[in-house]
């Protein structure tokens, strides 16, 4: 069993338009509402692969009975904790080259007794699972240290997937695993990161400051590995983007359904992320989906310059 919490999960609404130009009227050329928020997405994506996945979430007011209702529907276990605000809605607009425009709400605020029934509902869930995924931004009266205390409190393995000052006390608290993608790492070190080489630095930082693994999202450029057993850069040749939306946090649910270790956990990982690039919205890929065959795992060459992401 694997746990997740997404302390501001959204309703994510994805359109697709023919371009976008801003002050002017467009037809969409699609659209769909997926169940949103990174915690959320791992359980989705968990779920697909036949994993035993519990997605642990705030939910209010009639958009929080709608996203209630969407993983339902997708079969993904769910606990919701009652809250007093209105889950948040996000629009996701996607061009037909990949260039994907996002529009996020802060989300609801949370009293201090909502944010206690959250953690306690969460380590309680913890006791016995594989692992606990603690995922995302932190709405309104959160504090920014939420992620950490899941991870002094959990009792079981860790993996922590936010940015900014979360991911910084997180850090400190000693997860056995952390993904951030290269901007995210670039921000938490608080020095650019140019090439593999720069990433493979910072991440041997957490792992010396008493993180377990580190697992980095490089776009385009695959995703790196660094843990006790090595260090491992994973590729595959250049996809058609539909969306990258939840493609992060597909790599960390394909991560850890191969059993969070290794190379062969980090092209399983690098596969479902690029399966996620090619589906519609938020939508998570299924294992016969995933390109396996193209996966191409190895030593990292530390001269690779690289170029932002945000998956």
């Amino acid at each position: 069993m694997i746990v997740t919490v997404t302390p501001n999960p959204s309703l994510d609404r994805t359109v697709e338009l023919t371009g976008l130009v801003r002050g002017e009227v467009h037809r969409a050329l699609s659209g769909r509402l997926d169940p949103g928020g990174k915690g959320v997405n791992v359980a989705r994506a968990l779920t697909r692969a036949g994993v035993d996945a519990l997605a642990v979430l705030p939910s209010g007011r009639a958009p929080g009975g709608r996203l209630n209702g969407l993983l339902d529907a997708l079969g993904v276990p769910a606990l919701t904790v009652p809250i007093h605000g209105a889950t948040r809605s996000n629009i996701t607009l996607v061009e037909p080259d990949g260039t994907t425009t996002k529009i996020n709400e802060s989300g609801p605020v949370l009293t201090p007794e909502e944010v206690e029934e959250l953690t306690e509902q969460a380590v309680a869930r913890a006791r016995g699972a594989d692992w606990l995924v603690t995922c995302g931004s932190l709405p309104e009266g959160m504090p920014a240290d939420f992620h950490a205390t899941l991870v002094r409190r959990a009792g079981t393995r860790t993996a922590v997937d936010t940015s900014g000052a979360p991911l910084a006390a997180a850090v400190a608290a000693r997860p056995d695993l952390v993904k951030p993608n290269h901007e995210e790492l670039a921000e938490l070190v608080g020095r650019p990161l140019a090439s593999l080489g720069d990433v493979l630095a910072a991440a041997r930082e957490l792992r010396a400051a008493g993180v377990g693994a580190v697992l980095v999202s490089l776009g385009a450029g695959g995703a790196v590995l660094v843990e006790e057993s090595g260090e491992y850069h994973a590729a595959t040749p250049p996809v058609t983007v539909r969306s990258t939306v939840g493609a992060g946090d597909a790599t960390l649910a394909g991560f850890l359904a191969a059993g969070g270790v290794g190379p062969d956990a980090l092209a399983r990982a690098v596969a479902y992320g690029a399966a996620a690039c090619r589906l519609p919205g938020s939508e998570m890929p299924g294992p016969h989906e995933l390109p396996l065959a193209d996966v191409r795992v190895g030593v990292p060459h530390a001269d690779l310059v690289l170029i932002g992401d945000a998956a």
